[in-house]
């Protein structure tokens, strides 16, 4: 009965740990809080961008990856894409942003 119960208890401590060893970041894939984190982050920086009343930012697509941001999509003009890359600068928790923007 004794040896049952530390097999038992062995296997839910097994199960518990590679569990939440499944929830940690890697390099290339994020955890569940900087998922959150990042979703947060592209949020803002969409809000911003809806607020500038120059950007036609409904065709601006936004993804953040551990606080790197990318814009892409089509913007007018090369002033307006560097205005989005300098609007998005100022949005706190951005730690970089690639400009893959296309002049239409």
């Amino acid at each position: 009965m004794k040896f049952a119960k530390i097999v038992t208890t062995g296997l839910l401590a097994t199960v518990l740990g590679l569990s939440l060893a499944g929830c940690a970041p890697t390099p290339k894939h994020e955890g569940t809080g900087g998922y959150i984190d990042d979703t947060v982050v592209t949020t803002k920086v969409k809000a911003k961008l809806l607020g500038e009343k120059d950007l036609r930012s409904t065709e601006i697509n936004v993804e953040t990856f551990k606080g790197r941001v990318q814009l892409s999509g089509f913007v007018t003009s090369a002033h307006a894409a560097q205005k989005a890359v300098d609007v998005t600068r100022t949005v706190p928790g951005v730690r970089s942003v690639v400009n893959g923007m296309q002049i239409k």
